[in-house]
């Protein structure tokens, strides 16, 4: 095991197969998401739960939306970045990772 592991194809197949299972733990994750909004937002309404309780659920609440707002800012402007440096390459002459004039 420990030589393969020292294999370049091995190094590879190893990191898709963990991209692979940490996508399916994140698919899982994420139709979970409605349950788990909705227990948090139950336990923040019910006049039987304790404030001790109730804060850190609004807290959670609060948090989550305002760290998918920050993601949602960060992804607006890694795109515009993004548009920007294709427009710099088109001035510049470039294609891609090509330089001009070049072919495939």
């Amino acid at each position: 095991m420990l030589r393969w592991q020292k294999l370049p194809e091995f190094k590879v197949a190893h990191q898709e197969a963990r991209r692979a299972a940490h996508n399916q733990s994140t698919a899982r994750l994420q139709q979970a998401t409605g349950a788990v909004v909705t227990t948090l937002l139950k336990v923040m309404v019910d006049p039987a739960t304790p404030a001790s309780t109730k804060v850190p659920a609004a807290d959670s609440i609060l948090n989550r939306s305002g760290q998918r707002i920050e993601s949602e800012d960060i992804e607006a402007r890694v795109a515009e970045l993004e548009r920007a440096a294709e427009l710099r390459n088109r001035e510049d002459g470039y294609e891609g990772d090509r330089a001009p004039g070049t072919r495939l």
